[in-house]
């Protein structure tokens, strides 16, 4: 993990008739931005997924954090838990995530989607590749797994997102 954690700037997100809560963290000039979407009964404050973003952050990566449920729909779903294995919402709310980024000034870097569980495959709906730790159960609690999804996944966007270009009056 990185010695020094970018702050967490917290962000209301437009996705469709409801808003959800995210954390940015960008740093000085960041390479692109990447959308995590966390998996079922997890939130944006997870540390696994806080782990990634900060090990990101440390290769130049800006993160987004986003909640896939309203604070009242997670409520309800921590009694009934139908909305987290609900897919097709949840694939629609992370495209009209991607969607707010263009009106928000993020949408200028390069994009790159972060889904574990459930927000894989909300990932996927938004026609993304995943990428796997072989051997690690779904919450990589096992010894120098999360280590290795931060280092798999730090390498893959080395390699699939663009260099973002330069802003007018910057070098």
């Amino acid at each position: 993990m990185p010695k020094t954690a970018l702050p967490a700037t917290p962000v209301l997100l437009n996705a469709g008739s409801v808003e959800l809560a995210g954390d940015v963290r960008l740093p000085d000039r960041p390479r692109g931005l990447v959308v995590f979407a966390h998996g079922s009964g997890s939130s944006r404050h997870s540390s696994r997924n806080v782990f990634v973003a900060e090990a990101l952050g440390a290769h130049g990566f800006g993160t987004l954090l986003m909640d896939l449920l309203t604070r009242d729909e997670e409520f309800v779903d921590q009694r009934t838990a139908h909305l987290r294995f609900d897919v097709g919402l949840l694939g629609s709310r992370v495209a009209h995530v991607i969607d707010w980024l263009d009106m928000n000034d993020l949408r200028s870097l390069p994009i790159g989607l972060f889904g574990a569980s459930t927000g894989a495959a909300a990932m996927s709906r938004a026609e993304v590749a995943i990428e796997i730790v072989p051997g690690a159960t779904h919450l990589f609690e096992e010894p120098g797994a999360l280590d290795q999804v931060a280092r798999h996944a730090a390498d893959w966007f080395d390699r699939h997102l663009p260099v973002p270009a330069a802003r007018p009056g910057t070098h």
